[in-house]
């Protein structure tokens, strides 16, 4: 039975108002992609919301069948959740002042099990069928083929279990592709690693299902390059969380962050992330439903707590669990550090020159000749505060600042893509050749000792024994330390401590992100802890560079008192 004009921008309407009152359980990300839409509805603006737009796109879902499983078994209709209408008539519904779709770039994070890649199957073969578009090409895309004929095969699927679809609309599906002949319109996937040139694109739809698996942004940047050419082309991201904080996912995951916080404006992209928030505890079953719309209905407190027991009981499953169940971005598989609480840390607006006065530590990571060096230098500041009890207490706050350096040969063959972002941030110094510059960093370190309150300058003697002798010879106090396990652990206990009770701040330094998640933390029978990586091209060489600086911290000033007496 057809539904009433209206109902489906009412269910949405009602899932908007269920978070922002309470009664849906959500993290901060989903009630201010809520707030959002609200606040624009308000805005007499270039935009406007069309309700028939809104819900054209849901009742066309609506009539595709279930492929998988029970529903699929008993031939029953796609019905749509009101989580899946906010997305869809919020994307859809927004119309620019031509009567085009505002909307290009769509950026959502739903954990597995919440019917992600049939949801946008139905998105795809929405574009391609009955967005009355000729010619429209649309894409499913993804570094391997496999993965890019996931959302394919299912959209393919419906097509074939839909006569009145494909008679109604003369929609066809093959072996290599699906198409309307009468708009000239294809449905192809399309992979990184496939024969042939991507770059003459012309999308007017491209899925992009678990971006988070994309290692280079070379797929991206060619599906939002490949838009250009169409009056109101969708690029669809729809994923789940990752390992890979330095990659195009939480490139793009940070960005619609900021979005969301206000801090950017950017009216042509949509995003919701479904999470849970910082300081929510990750074993508590009403907390899975925040970051799971489809709870009750896909997903169950029976369906999740099986691979939550094994994650409380089992480290090494932890992170996968956090990941891929509640969308919490971790690295490596059993990783150190807690990346809700680093992330906390971290404040863009810091800045060095706020500290000129303030004494610090300067470490070097040379590493070897051919790859990345780092020279961090540490901040540390005594603050008094008040005890939530009243009483005066002073902690020390510690504030890092970091910079890389990295042969132009190493950067061309590992991690090239992030490499090259980092050096146009200035991030990254690249030095001519295949090995490091031994001399750049040199000058660097000195310049650092002319415009900073310079304690001491740490260096690890092995690889490095030429550096030291130049600037002992400049008459800078050099303290020779390697990075040993004894020289390491106390080191990261602090660092660890400062992270979790809000003593450490860093500017946002995505470098220096990505290689605090990518330690593992390697312990022994002592209770001594040291920083290893999983991988080769999991770099850590800012980590040590700042542990070392915090080490010879530890080691030469005199922690603080832990309470002062109040004096009257």
């Amino acid at each position: 039975m057809s539904k009433r004009r209206g109902y489906y921008v009412d269910l949405a309407n009602q899932y908007i108002q269920g978070v922002l009152d309470g009664t849906i359980p959500a993290c901060k990300w989903v009630k201010l992609a809520c707030q959002r839409q609200v606040n624009e509805l308000e805005k007499n603006w270039q935009y406007h919301f069309d309700v028939d737009s809104a819900e054209r796109v849901c009742r066309f879902i609506e009539l595709l069948p279930h492929i998988k499983g029970p529903l699929a078994n008993a031939k029953k209709k796609l019905t749509l959740e009101p989580w899946q209408c906010f997305i869809l008539t919020t994307v859809f519904g927004w119309l620019d002042e031509h009567g085009m779709r505002r909307f290009r770039i769509v950026y959502t994070e739903v954990p597995r099990k919440n019917g992600k890649s049939t949801f946008s199957s139905g998105v795809a073969l929405y574009m391609l069928a009955a967005d009355r578009e000729s010619g429209a090409d649309v894409y499913s895309a993804a570094t391997h083929r496999d993965q890019a004929k996931i959302v394919w095969a299912d959209a393919a699927e419906m097509v074939n279990r839909s006569p009145n679809l494909r008679a109604s609309l003369g929609v066809e599906a093959n072996k290599r592709s699906i198409f309307q002949t009468k708009s000239a319109s294809k449905f192809l996937p399309i992979a990184r690693e496939s024969r042939g040139n991507h770059d003459g694109l012309n999308i007017h739809c491209a899925i992009v299902d678990e971006l988070h698996a994309h290692k280079t942004s070379a797929i991206w940047d060619v599906l939002v390059t490949g838009i250009g050419a169409r009056s109101q082309p969708l690029v669809w991201a729809i994923t789940t969380a990752g390992f890979d904080r330095s990659g195009i996912c939480y490139d793009r995951r940070t960005y619609l962050t900021r979005v969301l916080e206000g801090r950017y404006q950017d009216d042509r992209m949509f995003g919701c992330i479904w999470s849970i928030d910082e300081g929510d505890d990750w074993t508590d079953p009403e907390i899975w439903k925040k970051a799971n719309p489809n709870w009750g209905v896909s997903l169950n407190e029976e369906t999740i707590g099986a691979i939550a027991n094994s994650a409380i009981q089992m480290t090494s499953t932890r992170n996968n669990f956090l990941t891929k169940h509640l969308n919490v971005w971790v690295n490596a598989s059993t990783a150190w550090m807690d990346m809700l609480a680093w992330d906390k840390c971290a404040n863009d607006e810091l800045d060095e020159a706020d500290f000129e006065s303030v004494k610090c530590w300067l470490s070097s990571d040379l590493a070897t000749r051919i790859d990345v060096a780092a020279i961090c230098r540490l901040y540390i500041k005594d603050i008094k505060e008040k005890t939530p009890d009243g009483r005066d207490v002073t902690r020390r706050h510690y504030y890092p600042f970091l910079q890389y350096y990295l042969p132009e040969a190493t950067a061309m063959t590992t991690n090239s893509d992030r490499y090259m972002v980092w050096e146009a941030e200035g991030r990254f110094k690249l030095t001519t050749g295949g090995s490091i510059d031994l001399d750049l960093i040199e000058e660097d370190i000195r310049q650092s000792c002319r415009d900073y309150r310079v304690e001491e300058v740490i260096v690890d003697p092995w690889n490095a024994q030429q550096l030291c002798q130049h600037l002992v010879k400049d008459k800078l106090k050099i303290v020779e330390m390697r990075p040993t396990v004894g020289n390491v652990t106390e080191a990261m206990k602090e660092l660890e401590a400062a992270v979790k009770s809000g003593r450490f701040h860093f500017n946002g330094d995505p470098v220096l992100t990505w290689m605090v998640s990518n330690v593992v933390a390697r312990t022994d029978s002592r209770g001594n802890i040291y920083p290893e990586k999983e991988r080769p091209e999991n770099k850590i060489d800012g980590v040590f560079a700042l542990l070392m600086a915090l080490a010879r911290c530890i080691a030469v000033v005199p922690e603080p008192p832990k309470f002062q007496a109040i004096v009257f």
